[in-house]
């Protein structure tokens, strides 16, 4: 087992990747190096083995298929994750080890909002998204996290081995960030300078697919990790809206003795039955929601006692 392992998710980043490499070669030089080749057609493995890393390949195209393939394959008692595209410093990477190997933390942000990312990223509905996203989190998820999708991360081991990645491309940051909010883990935060990509070097991110994909994410984690409220949600709409169009009916009944609008009782009448299926539905998922809950604390502690055997503890 590696005591560090940089790992770095690369598609076509030829004219990037020798200089991050070495970059973290000289701040982290007890570090193992591997860089995950996503169907690079630039020379990127090449020229990512001959500046030292250990190169090897995921051929499903996406960020998220990478990240699913390293957090199998490698391991280590801190992950750093960082972009190939040389726009995060190796230089805060000593701190957020720290963090994971002296102060139990099973993720490190690396924080670029609170720095330069709004004056360096040049793509400004780039600085719109990442201020939504993070703002819509903090809200349905109630947290301290500063950088929703930053890509400069740092892992504890049993992060790493009980995060089941179901995201395939860059919604992948937002799928990690929930997961570590709902399963009660230790989260810091460590600021990060940030600078644009290099002339000639290209993002893959789509501001608006991939923007899309980003919130449809947040919503069905939502979903999944608060299902009482997603429901109760529902079932508020639904039973206001009935309640709306019921008054004037019930009014017009109590006035006359007779019900004029038998269509409108009827379907109100379903719209309220729905708006209780919500409810229920809510609480018969919040029942399974907590029994997974408590089935992964069992598997955390399982992995926290194969870290510990490991290391001769």
């Amino acid at each position: 087992m590696d005591k560090i392992a940089v790992l770095i998710p690369c598609y076509n980043e030829a004219k990037t990747i020798a200089k991050v490499i070495m970059d973290f070669q000289a701040v982290l030089p007890e570090a193992v190096i591997y860089v995950y080749d996503n169907n690079s057609s630039d020379g990127t493995d090449k020229i990512a083995k001959d500046a030292g890393a250990v190169v090897r390949y995921e051929f499903q195209q996406g960020k998220g298929n990478v990240i699913r393939r390293m957090f199998a394959e490698v391991h280590a008692r801190c992950y750093v994750m960082v972009d190939g595209d040389d726009t995060y410093p190796a230089e805060d990477a000593r701190k957020m080890t720290e963090c994971i190997l002296n102060r139990n933390a099973d993720m490190v942000v690396g924080d670029r909002l609170s720095s330069t990312y709004f004056e360096e990223n040049n793509r400004r509905f780039h600085n719109f998204g990442n201020d939504l996203v993070r703002k819509v989190i903090r809200f349905l998820f109630q947290n301290e996290i500063k950088d929703i999708m930053t890509g400069y991360r740092a892992f504890s081991y049993r992060f790493v081995k009980t995060f089941p990645v179901l995201s395939q491309g860059f919604e992948i940051e937002t799928e990690m960030s929930i997961h570590a909010i709902d399963k009660n883990m230790q989260i810091e935060n460590v600021v990060c300078n940030y600078r644009n990509r290099p002339e000639g070097s290209e993002s893959k991110l789509n501001t608006y697919a991939d923007g899309i994909k980003v919130i449809l994410t947040i919503l069905k984690f939502f979903r999944t990790y608060r299902p009482m409220k997603f429901f109760s949600m529902i079932a508020v709409c639904l039973a206001a809206i009935s309640t709306a169009f019921l008054v004037p009916v019930f009014h017009e009944y109590f006035k006359t003795g007779l019900v004029p609008n038998f269509p409108t009782l009827i379907v109100c009448g379903f719209v309220m039955l729905a708006a209780l299926y919500a409810l229920f539905s809510g609480l018969v998922l919040q029942t399974i929601y907590q029994k997974n809950r408590q089935d992964f604390e069992i598997e955390l502690y399982r992995v926290s006692k194969e870290l510990y055997c490991e290391k001769g503890e």
